[in-house]
């Protein structure tokens, strides 16, 4: 099965509207990690999962399959940018002590990421994987216009793949040890700007302008969110879902 990029086109925004995990996360995460030495960041995207394990680990490698979201990444001098898939990396046998997969497992195939996170897994090391589902505002009116949008709207548009986030990566495998799940939540406080640029990150709306000749599927909702929204920045909330296990 051939790599899905549905972010290069959109990488700068990403960059500057898709959320940031919490701190809660980490600190569930990191003590479950044996060893601090190595840890591989994959489908890193703009790089902020690799930035917060550069604080815990002496190297951390972050991988992603789109140069462009890569040129958003933070340097740091302990992280090692590179492209490279999720099912192929350079990475030598028994590398890793810890391997996240932040918003992005649902992209690969299953079968030769498993076989690649075991070939370059140390014994014992840990695997998380962890996403975020649709955000809920803080008026039924909003969250009606924004489910109307991602379920209708843009419904066409989504890849088949996307499902396994509505379902907290229920359908998809994880065959490790010593499995834990954690929920966490995200709050961010946001114009209307902010979310309609949000809006403008999800794959199914690049998928939307690669189908209309660029077209901004985002327009189709701007005028009526913008309008419910007004001048005042809005809460909203981020359900983030959470696993890790551990390679045997």
């Amino acid at each position: 099965m051939p790599a899905l990029d549905r972010f290069s086109a959109q990488a700068a925004d990403y960059a500057r509207y898709r959320i940031a995990y919490p701190a809660e996360l980490y600190d569930w995460l990191l003590p479950q990690v044996e060893s601090r030495e190595r840890a591989w960041d994959c489908a890193t995207g703009n790089g902020q999962v690799a930035a917060v394990l550069a604080d815990s680990f002496i190297r951390v490698d972050a991988t992603d399959l789109s140069d462009n979201q890569l040129a958003q990444a933070p340097p740091r001098p302990n992280i090692h940018y590179q492209r490279a898939t999720a099912e192929h990396t350079p990475f030598p046998n028994q590398r890793f002590d810890l391997i996240t997969v932040a918003q992005a497992v649902h992209w690969f195939d299953g079968p030769a990421y498993h076989r690649e996170v075991r070939r370059v897994a140390r014994p014992g090391a840990v695997l998380a994987e962890w996403g975020y589902q649709l955000c809920r505002l803080e008026t039924p009116e909003l969250n009606q216009v924004l489910d109307e949008f991602h379920d209708v709207t843009s419904g066409p548009y989504w890849d088949t793949n996307r499902r396994h986030i509505e379902n907290e990566y229920a359908d998809l495998p994880f065959p490790f040890a010593d499995v834990r799940r954690a929920r966490f939540a995200v709050e961010k406080h946001w114009m209307a700007d902010d979310m309609l640029n949000y809006l403008r990150t999800w794959s199914a709306t690049a998928n939307y302008a690669r189908q209309h000749a660029g077209a901004d599927m985002v327009a189709l909702v701007a005028e009526e969110l913008t309008q419910l929204w007004g001048p005042q920045p809005r809460s909203i909330t981020f359900p983030v879902f959470a696993r890790a296990g551990r390679v045997e």
